[in-house]
């Protein structure tokens, strides 16, 4: 999934973005607010991480300016300020979860899988196609009961089709939930992806259908 941090705190924002990189999220980081909405603007993501104290402007600048605009991205709001008040009024303005500095990185894992999960309509973290279970808690995946040998983007691709059967993704915007912002793939990034993965699952109950002209589905055999 795609993910923008906004933090201003190099080290952290950095961090950040190494754990939910690791994870398997296509994540970007900007550390000022103006730069931050602009993208939030323009580009699609799945989940925004905000600190409230920002430059240029505050998360809780940002979050209003979203809402008023109709960006439905979900929002973590990550701040030093533990002020019930402050958290009030960040749900108040739309955060769907808050998480107050210093914090444990796992719990912060733990809080992005949850939105994700909310966010793509799943009650737990396993999604379960045909013979094809993804856990995207542990980023393991399971074909017919035995384990899926995956790298990080081909995981990440079966998790998108998957999180939503049917649906048909265009090539862009699976380019855009590949990949971060400013890092240009090729231009055949994701068929080459779609081939290997099609090949790992390939004599299954579960293909990669192509749509002419659309894009790409995940579907039962």
């Amino acid at each position: 999934m795609r993910i923008l941090v906004v933090e201003d705190d190099a080290e952290i924002g950095a961090a950040i973005r190494s754990r939910l990189t690791r994870i398997g999220h296509a994540v970007d980081l900007e550390t000022d607010g103006a730069t931050g909405y602009g993208l939030l603007a323009v580009e699609r993501f799945d989940l925004a991480v905000l600190d409230v104290m920002l430059p240029s402007m505050d998360g809780f600048s940002i979050l209003r300016r979203m809402r008023a605009e109709g960006i439905s991205t979900p929002v973590l709001l990550v701040t030093a300020r533990s002020a019930i008040d402050d958290r009030v009024s960040g749900l108040g303005l739309g955060a769907d979860d808050y998480l107050v500095k210093p914090f444990d990185y796992r719990e912060l894992e733990a809080r992005v899988q949850v939105l994700l999960r909310r966010n793509s309509g799943h009650a737990n973290d396993v999604v379960r196609i045909g013979s094809l279970a993804i856990d995207r808690s542990s980023r393991l995946a399971e074909l017919d009961g035995q384990p899926l040998s995956l790298s990080r983007q081909e995981f990440a691709l079966l998790e998108i089709l998957a999180s939503r059967p049917q649906r048909v993704f265009s090539k862009e915007e699976l380019l855009n939930q590949l990949f971060r912002y400013g890092k240009e793939p090729t231009a055949n990034a994701v068929e080459q992806y779609v081939t290997r993965v099609r090949k790992k699952i390939q004599g299954s109950s579960v293909e990669i259908r192509t749509a002419r002209g659309m894009g790409y589905q995940i579907a039962t055999t």
